[in-house]
């Protein structure tokens, strides 16, 4: 999955493999003193940070005042810098707090530039305790290295089947899973419930890419699995395509009723435009939520009201509904403060998860901060929310399969949440799961690079 020459095609759909009440917000009040103190809880978790009198130097990256961790991202490729806001937001919030038992966290940005995650990876393997809240595209490339030097990772979003549930990760969102359809409950929604007449007629459309093939053939296993057929799968060339027409045509002359699309979204707006101008509307287009952001409104113009585009979110609370979620409400109010100018993502939602987990997990091991301690910290937790970020995973097994599932639609006026029959709050639950059959790859792990966790420090 690394050649040595990547169109930027290629390198753009890598990418894609991410208030309290009473009157305070949860994030600050004042003393006495008329002393700003920021308080230590978010959402329904309490003490996320404190201060302390811990002291040592137990393992790589925690000293008797700090703790250095890193942070993954392509940004000097994507120029997305949604995982560093998410890190900067955090780690304000949280060393003016006190950090972790009085250690202040420092933060190392590790920008992969997608392929140069293996090389990032070992200037991590040199200095960090922990990576936490980021990801990058092809994060396979740098997974057996970061086994070797047994560097834990709790990750915003993991794109790559060799670096999705490895030893020495927890993954704190509902969002990816090695064995499991995340989008099973979404899709039988699609075609059992919302659009039953699209389940005879669904197409997909994937980028030529490595990155990307192996969702398209999951896609096809899981759809054709639950009843529905595929009747069109197409490939596109990533390094770019001059005229989608030929592809608008084959889908109105084959009937396709409901399309899923894996790959860059900017291209999808332009076969949109082709089928809007035919005058041909599909049931239902899926995206992925990659593509849930405002600018992807925009980029589809007409189709916004014309074409019907959904996608799941995968439990993760959007920030559309704040007004239903405090701790959405205090996640804004929290950015309004340390990021003012910073836009919150999905994948940043995901990476405020991970470091409220790291955080938690961390502060309980008090002075003898080991990375040990940390990932066992980090595995008892069978009902993470992110304080209520998302809805509840447990990370007690790193195979449980995924339970909600929640849904948006791109209108003219922006993202909207459409009736999708949500039993459990802003999400519906106990949904029945798929498991792959087909061999997509195992994730690595420490035996794998010769180690067992006696060698994790």
């Amino acid at each position: 999955m690394r050649p040595k020459r990547i169109a930027a095609g290629l390198l753009a759909v890598a990418l894609l493999a991410t208030a309290g009440c009473g009157g305070r917000t949860g994030s600050e009040t004042e003393n006495s003193s008329s002393e700003e103190t920021v308080v230590a809880d978010f959402g329904d978790l309490t003490g996320v940070c404190k201060g302390g009198d811990a002291a040592g130097a137990p393992t790589q990256g925690v000293t008797d005042s700090e703790i250095t961790v890193g942070v993954f991202s392509d940004v000097g490729y994507s120029k997305n810098p949604e995982f560093i806001d998410a890190a900067e937001v955090f780690t304000s919030w949280c060393n003016a707090a006190g950090g972790i038992n009085g250690r202040k966290i420092t933060t190392q940005t590790h920008d992969s530039k997608v392929m140069a995650v293996r090389q990032k990876m070992v200037e991590a393997c040199r200095t960090d305790f922990a990576l936490v809240g980021g990801g990058a595209g092809l994060d396979g490339l740098g997974t057996k290295e970061r086994l070797e030097c047994t560097l834990p990772d709790i990750p915003a979003q993991v794109s790559q089947q060799p670096n999705l549930g490895t030893d020495l990760q927890v993954i704190p969102s509902p969002s990816t899973y090695a064995h499991w359809d995340p989008y099973n409950a979404f899709r039988q929604w699609l075609t059992k419930e919302a659009y039953p007449q699209s389940a005879g007629a669904v197409g997909i459309i994937n980028g030529d890419s490595p990155v990307t093939k192996v969702l398209g053939d999951k896609a096809v296993e899981s759809l054709n699995a639950m009843g529905a057929k595929v009747i069109y799968n197409q490939l596109y060339p990533v390094g770019g395509v001059t005229d989608w027409t030929p592809y608008a045509q084959a889908i109105k002359n084959s009937g396709v009723r409901g399309l899923v699309w894996y790959g860059e979204d900017g291209p999808l707006t332009k076969l949109e435009e082709k089928l809007t101008s035919m005058d041909y509307k599909l049931d239902w287009i899926d995206p992925n939520n990659n593509a849930f952001r405002p600018d992807y409104v925009d980029l589809l113009g007409r189709s916004a009201s014309f074409q019907n585009n959904l996608v799941d979110l995968g439990g993760v609370v959007p920030p559309q509904l704040a007004d239903q979620s405090p701790a959405m409400r205090q996640l804004q109010d929290l950015y309004k403060k340390y990021a003012p100018d910073a836009v919150i993502t999905l994948p940043a939602v995901r990476a405020f998860s991970a470091w409220l987990l790291f955080a938690k997990s961390a502060s309980s091991c008090g002075a003898e901060l080991t990375r040990t301690c940390l990932i066992q910290a980090a595995q008892q937790e069978a009902a993470w929310s992110g304080g209520g970020l998302h809805s509840p995973n447990d990370l007690t097994n790193r195979d449980a399969p995924p339970t909600c599932f929640n849904v948006m639609r791109a209108t003219p006026e922006g993202w909207k949440a459409p009736e999708f029959a949500a039993d459990n709050g802003l999400f519906r639950c106990n949904t029945p799961p798929y498991r792959y059959t087909g061999n997509y790859g195992e994730p690595l792990t420490l035996a794998d690079v010769g180690k067992t966790m006696a060698d994790v420090k």
